[in-house]
């Protein structure tokens, strides 16, 4: 259900800041964001499982946070970062 490390890497090389940055917001939102997708299809198959389910709206509420983080902080990055995410439609 996680992502695969290559995977990770990719979505770490897609949207670092710069070299070796793993820790941005911009990062963990879309290492989170892509979490989620993953989760969201397993759930299509998987109606009752509610412990996983738990573990996304967990998901959900800590990429709600280091948005919001990034908002108070830089609206700029935020708004690059929901456009190239495709957040708020």
């Amino acid at each position: 259900m996680s992502i695969t490390a290559e995977e990770k890497a990719r979505v770490i090389a897609e949207y670092a800041t710069k070299e070796g940055d793993t820790g941005s917001p911009e990062v963990q939102v879309a290492i989170l964001s892509s979490r989620i997708a993953t989760l969201t299809e397993h759930f299509k198959t998987h109606k009752k499982d509610n412990h996983g389910r738990r573990g996304l709206l967990k998901m959900v509420a800590q990429r709600r946070k280091q948005l919001d983080y990034l908002k108070a902080n830089d609206e700029g990055r935020y708004q690059s970062l929901i456009e190239r995410l495709g957040l708020r439609r």
